[in-house]
């Protein structure tokens, strides 16, 4: 089924989509319907969530809380239902050209934004060439869109995308809230847009603040859902409060409490007691995507060495460190991509791992043979000390146990691994600065076009996350974009072994988003990019 989706983007035919926005609401994961229970509209949905973003435009940050949050305000020109098969949204059908060059998209009438702009083709135009422009920094929203010739609002509901060359996944990345539509008036008026925004989503934000939440309000006359949706009209809760809590305990007692109804990052420790309370529930959706990896600096001194690199790399026993950081609720990573996103290839995990005796030898090999007092090793008179810098508001407490697990983990073998945790701002400063040697990251997304995002060169800071600042793979992630099926298959599987092999990488676990939740929470369901969808949700008495 991961696809059949993508196939959708290579046949030798011009290819028109139609569909039915009444699509079967049978596709959803959690539904109200199984025991024809009616929805209630009405109620405030509370929801504790255990990191923070400091940019709330989808279109300028690739922040996964961000994407929870703007997807009910936010939306998309295609949707994207769990089985992955695309459905009609903002556009009502779309013809895609035979070799991928080539998109229009036919949008649905009557559609406007929060404030009354109509979202027409002109809209849309305004949306993607703002994206486009270097000056938004819309790394991730602009890989997403990839290498666009022109984008033309042919009349008021037709655009045409033009694309330079090849460029199959087009539709995955447009069903996603980064690529959301906001309302051009308001941009157009905003001088900042990091703390509001305006779609024509099912909510319009009524305010975002840094380090406390966001909230949201029912608009009243919605009526253009996503063709996977279980109803039509209005959302069914008239208000969404997104709190910050990025204490577990606080979250869980909250969850336990009644105070809030939903909660994200469900404490490892706490995960058995959830699941065995007869009133709440933990639904576990694994990310497709760049698995939780470390990502090594290979552009500066020590990780220049690919020896280094591979021997950090073997020093670390990822098993053990994510048992101990997650308790057995996530899975450890083998590879850099996650096992449910399409060409992911289950091979590479034979080909690493944890071997002290071989970090040993590698270090050996690279100079790295005296030791200090402390037993760290040096060279030329330096210490082997690596400096791993995180936001401290995005690197939750478990990832900190996993990466204090690591640092003890490699101090056998004789490295200094500081942990420098700094605020989102010194973050940027510090890693377009390239002032760091390691960060930690993991990208959500179905589409192995991930991988370009990640490891691009056109994507190193301050252009984006190729933290790694690598360029080896620069021909193969373009050629791929465009390819066959078959081709993008051997492609990505190339990409794949030089990632792990070369030791851009120490992937670390495979992602989850872990929802608990009230079980009187009903009708959420999830998106390909495994974040919950709260348009069909509603709370029984």
């Amino acid at each position: 089924m991961r696809g059949r989706f993508l196939g959708l983007s290579t046949t030798s035919r011009l290819r028109v989509l139609f569909a039915a926005f009444a699509f079967s609401a049978t596709l959803h994961g959690a539904t109200a319907a199984s025991d024809g229970a009616k929805p209630i509209d009405g109620g405030v949905l509370n929801i504790g969530l255990g990191t923070d973003t400091a940019v709330i435009d989808p279109s300028i940050t690739g922040n996964s809380i961000t994407a929870v949050i703007t997807r009910n305000i936010v939306d998309s020109l295609v949707g994207q239902a769990e089985n992955n098969d695309f459905t009609p949204w903002l556009a009502e059908r779309w013809e895609v050209s035979e070799d991928n060059k080539l998109y229009t998209l036919y949008l649905r009438k009557g559609v406007t934004f929060s404030d009354g702009t109509p979202l027409d083709a002109a809209a849309v135009k305004y949306n993607f060439d703002r994206i486009l422009d270097p000056a938004t920094t819309s790394s991730y929203a602009r890989s997403l869109l990839g290498p666009v010739d022109k984008v033309e609002a042919v009349d008021t509901q037709t655009l045409v995308i033009r694309y330079r060359e090849s460029f199959a996944p087009l539709l995955q990345g447009l069903s996603l809230p980064y690529l959301g539509i906001q309302s051009p008036t308001y941009l157009k008026k905003a001088a900042n847009t990091t703390n509001s925004v305006v779609g024509s989503g099912p909510y319009i934000l009524s305010s975002f603040v840094k380090g406390s939440g966001s909230k949201l309000y029912r608009r009243a006359d919605y009526n253009w859902g996503p063709g996977y949706a279980a109803h039509a009209g209005p959302a069914h809760f008239a208000e969404i409060d997104f709190k910050y809590l990025p204490e577990a305990s606080v979250r869980l007692g909250a969850l336990a409490s009644g105070q809030v109804q939903a909660i994200d990052a469900v404490p490892p420790a706490n995960f058995r007691s959830v699941q065995s309370n007869s009133s709440l529930q933990v639904v576990t959706k694994e990310n497709p995507g760049v698995s939780s990896s470390f990502l090594l600096n290979t552009s500066k001194h020590p990780f220049d060495d690919l020896k280094v690199r591979q021997a950090f790399q073997s020093a670390i026993d990822v098993a053990s460190a994510v048992k101990v950081a997650y308790l057995g609720t996530l899975k450890p990573a083998d590879n850099v991509l996650a096992p449910s996103t399409l060409y992911y290839d289950a091979s590479l995990g034979t080909k690493w791992g944890f071997n002290a005796d071989k970090a040993n030898r590698l270090l050996d090999e690279a100079g790295w043979s005296e030791r200090d007092s402390d037993s760290i090793r040096r060279k030329n008179g330096q210490r082997l000390t690596l400096r791993y810098v995180y936001d401290s508001a995005l690197v939750g407490d478990s990832d900190v146990t996993l990466a204090q697990a690591a640092q003890y983990q490699v101090r056998q073998v004789g490295f200094d691994l500081q942990l420098d945790p700094v605020d989102a701002g010194e973050f940027i400063a510090r890693t377009n600065a390239n002032n760091y040697d390691l960060v930690s990251l993991n990208y959500v997304r179905a589409e192995p076009d991930i991988l370009r995002t990640v490891f691009h060169s056109a994507f190193a800071p301050p252009n984006g996350a190729n933290f790694a600042r690598i360029s080896s793979l620069d021909e193969k992630l373009t050629k791929a974009i465009g390819s066959s099926d078959a081709e993008r298959k051997r492609l990505y599987g190339e990409i794949q072994e030089e990632i792990v092999e070369q030791a851009y990488v120490v992937p670390r676990y495979v992602a989850a988003y872990q929802l608990g939740a009230s079980k009187k929470l009903l009708g959420i369901n999830w998106a390909t990019n495994a974040k919950p969808n709260f348009y069909d949700a509603w709370l029984s008495p």
